[in-house]
C-alpha cells in the first residue's frame, strides 16, 4: 500500500465534513451533533501532522467520530441533570423518518448504536466498523446484530 502526503486539512475537512455530520446526526442526535463534530475535527487536526494518506482517510475520520460519539454518550450518562424546563432548541429534520425508530436507536448502548448507524445509515462494511470501534470484525458484527435484535424487540 503506498502512502502519500495527505491533502491540506481544510480540503480534507471539506471532503469529509458532510459524511461525518450525517453520521453524527444519527449517532448522537441533532442537538449534540455540532459539538461532537467539533470535537472530532479538533482531534483530527491535532493528529493530522502525523497522518500519512494511505487512501483510507475517510475511515480514519469516521473512527475518530465513532469514538467521539461513544465518549459523548458515556459523558452524558455520567452527568445527567434532570430539569423541569425543556430547552427551546430548533430541530432540523432534513429527512423525515419514523420517530419511534430513531428513539429506539437512541436508546441502544453506545457501541451498538454506532455500529448500527455505520452499517445501516453510512453503509460501511464490517471491516470499517471494526476499525472505527477498535475491535475485531466479529465483534463489529456482534454489535450490529445485537443492536438490530434490540431494535426489532422494541419496534414490535
Amino acid at each position: 500500500m503506498t502512502t502519500r502526503t495527505p491533502p491540506p486539512f481544510e480540503r480534507f475537512l471539506d471532503e469529509q465534513g458532510g459524511a461525518v455530520m450525517r453520521f453524527l446526526l444519527v449517532a448522537v442526535g441533532p442537538q449534540h451533533a455540532d459539538d461532537v463534530y467539533q470535537d472530532t475535527f479538533l482531534s483530527a487536526l491535532r493528529a493530522y501532522p502525523r497522518v500519512r494518506d494511505d487512501g483510507r482517510l475517510d475511515r480514519w475520520i469516521l473512527r475518530i467520530a465513532s469514538r467521539a460519539a461513544i465518549d459523548h454518550h458515556r459523558r452524558r450518562a455520567r452527568h445527567a441533570a434532570p430539569t423541569d424546563e425543556l430547552p427551546h432548541a430548533a430541530v432540523h429534520d432534513p429527512e423525515p423518518g419514523d420517530a419511534a425508530l430513531w428513539s429506539a436507536v437512541a436508546g441502544l448502548p453506545p457501541k451498538q448504536r454506532v455500529a448500527v448507524v455505520l452499517r445501516h445509515v453510512a453503509d460501511r462494511p464490517y471491516e470499517e466498523i471494526a476499525e472505527a470501534l477498535g475491535c475485531s470484525v466479529d465483534a463489529a458484527r456482534a454489535n450490529v446484530h445485537a443492536g438490530l435484535s434490540t431494535l426489532r424487540e422494541r419496534m414490535t
